[in-house]
This record gives structure tokens, sequence and C-alpha cells, in this order.
């Protein structure tokens, strides 16, 4: 048998068009005469979704219609659990493939379809209605009605001319339907193509106040980065090129070690470029300005003020007050003895 099996792929290996690479997949494509589901590219490769959601995707294409394909259902029929399903199917529906839609029967009651298409960027695109044919055919036994040749345009009849038959000139050529542009496909990749434009990189940070000690120091700095880091030897010019973005972090309070260590820790196993990553690095890593007394200000919480217990001196209550005395029923309470010892006196 694995003889047999050898021979038939050798056979077919051969039959294969073209020279067979060296690496990779080799498709050997045979025409399906039944049982067979055409699954579109767009959906083959999704970059977007998993491949339990193009399997699903797959499984349900290839069912007839009326076909239950509830969770539970095709959980009975695929390997899958219901939790794997489940997020499958919120995945087809997020990207247009699965949709439920509310209808209303003629008894009024109101169901859910689950409507699955195999092409969703074609719903966006306007449907036209189907063109009659050109020559329909006319029913057996009637009589097929003259067609009448529009006759060609002749130029008017000069004076002098008589007998010559009046012509009719020939009807306008209506203008072609206006172009419709391509719907926008649903999915966006991740990754630009090859030939899109690529945004201009960003400048090279300047200190907003530049002094001669800070270029000094960034100078300094620069030519004595090959001493840690060989492999990032630098030009004069190059120096020259790159000390204004080296007096920007030393103006941010960077100091030369922090500065040493973000430009030079793990650099490419081929750096032919030193340079070029140095201001990459000096421009995407470069630190906040330090916050000034307004920020540091604004950042400090408000101080609350927390009133202290007290004990009261006549019932010995805890009560908050800034200043020792008694408390509140106590005070009603000697405000109204003081109020009826007045009364008395008055009485008297």
């Amino acid at each position: 048998m694995d003889t047999q099996q050898n021979t038939a792929l050798r056979r077919a290996l051969a039959e294969v068009p073209g020279p067979l690479p060296t690496s990779g997949v080799i498709h050997i494509a045979i025409p399906h005469t039944d049982r067979f589901t055409v699954v579109g590219n767009h959906l083959a490769q999704h970059p977007d979704l998993s491949c339990t959601a193009v399997g699903i995707a797959v499984r349900i294409q290839s069912l007839p219609q009326g076909f239950e394909i509830g969770i539970k259902a095709l959980a009975a029929r695929c390997r899958e659990g219901e939790k794997r399903i489940a997020a499958a199917l919120r995945e087809l529906e997020a990207f247009g493939y699965l949709q439920r839609v509310r209808d209303r029967l003629p008894s009024g009651r109101v169901i859910t379809r689950t409507v699955f298409c195999n092409q969703p960027t074609a719903l966006l695109r306007p449907r036209r209605p189907a063109a009659a044919p050109p020559h329909a055919q006319a029913p057996a036994g009637a009589q097929a009605a003259p067609v009448r040749v529009p006759a060609p345009a002749a130029r008017p009849e000069q004076p002098g001319t008589p007998g010559r038959p009046e012509t009719l000139a020939a009807p306008p050529v209506p203008p072609p339907p206006p172009a419709v542009s391509p719907p926008a496909s649903l999915f966006v990749p991740l990754v630009p193509a090859p030939t899109a434009p690529k945004p201009p990189p960003r400048p090279l940070p300047h200190p907003s106040e530049p002094t001669p000690e800070l270029d000094r120091a960034a100078t300094a700095f620069l030519s004595d980065l090959c001493r840690h880091a060989p492999q990032f030897t630098l030009s004069e010019t190059d120096v020259r090129r790159l000390a204004p973005g080296v007096a920007a972090w030393l103006e941010r309070g960077a100091r030369p070690d922090t500065i040493r260590h973000a430009l030079t820790d793990d650099p490419p196993n081929l750096l032919k470029h030193p340079a070029k990553l140095l201001k990459y690095r000096l421009t995407e890593l470069l630190p906040p300005p330090p916050p000034g007394i307004r920020d540091l200000a604004a950042l400090a919480r408000p101080r609350i003020t927390v009133t202290p217990f007290q004990t009261c001196d006549a019932c010995e209550r805890a009560f908050r007050t800034p200043t020792p005395g008694h408390c509140r029923d106590c005070r009603e309470h000697r405000e109204h003895r003081e109020h009826r010892s007045e009364a008395t006196r008055t009485a008297a």
C-alpha cells in the first residue's frame, strides 16, 4: 500500500505545472465533482479571525438551508467545546459573516433569523436589477413583430430636388452610467502595504536654551561613547549632528550614565549605521522635562483640618471641638437653668 501511495503521489507531483519549490507547501489541486463548498480567501486568510472561527465558518457554509447552527448544535457536531464555539461565533458576527435579524411572520409572531453571508463586503455594493435578455423568445404560434431599423441620417433636402423622401435623425446616445467606487473593506490589515507612504521621521530634539556648556558636555559624551561600546564609533560629522539631541537630554536632567544605557543597550547584531540608531533613540526615548514649582504645587493636596475630640467637663461625654468645655446638651441645660434663675429673681 505504501508503494502504491508513493507512486500515485509522485505521478501527481509530476503533473504539477512549473518547477516545484524547494521549501514550503506544494498544492496538488484535484477538481471536485460533488460535495464541495467554495470558500473565499478573504475568509481563509483573514488576518484577524482565529483558526477556530475560520473552521466554524467553513462548517456553517457547508451546511444546508434551515440547519440549526446554535452553540449546542455545533458542539454536538464538532470537537470544540461550547466556549470556543461561542467565541468563534462572536468573531464571525463582529466581522459581518454571521448576522441575526428580527423578522415578523404573517401571523404576527416575531422571530430571529440567523443569516450567514459568505462574502460580507458584497453586501455594501449597490445591487443593480437583472437586465432583460436582448432577444426574448416569442411564444409558439405567435407572429414575430417587424423590427424597424432606423435609417441613416441624411443631409437636409436641398431646394430644387423634388421626390427625395424625408428622413429622421438618429436618436441621441444615452450617457454612460456614473462610475461607482468600490466599498471599503470590513477589516484593515495590521501590517501596511510595502508601497504605502511612510510618515516623515521626527526631527532630532534640541535644547530650549542652548549654551556652550551643554554643547561641550554633549560633544564629550558622544566622543567618549566608543570607549564603553566599541560598535558606536562615530565620525566628527556624526558627533556634531547628534550633539543637540544629547544636549536636550542633559538639559532635562538626565545623567550621562542613564543616557549611555538608553542609547547603547541591546543593539542589533549587525549594526551598520550607529549614527542612525542613536538619532532614533535620542528622538523616541527623550524623557519629559522636569516639572516646575507650579506643577508640583498643583499636585499637592490641600490639607484637611481635623477637629480633635474633647471630654465634656460635666458629663464626660466625648465630642469634637477645637477647645475644651461642655457638650451641646450640657450647654443647653446650663442655659435653660440660668434662664429660670433669672426669671425667679425678676419675679421676686
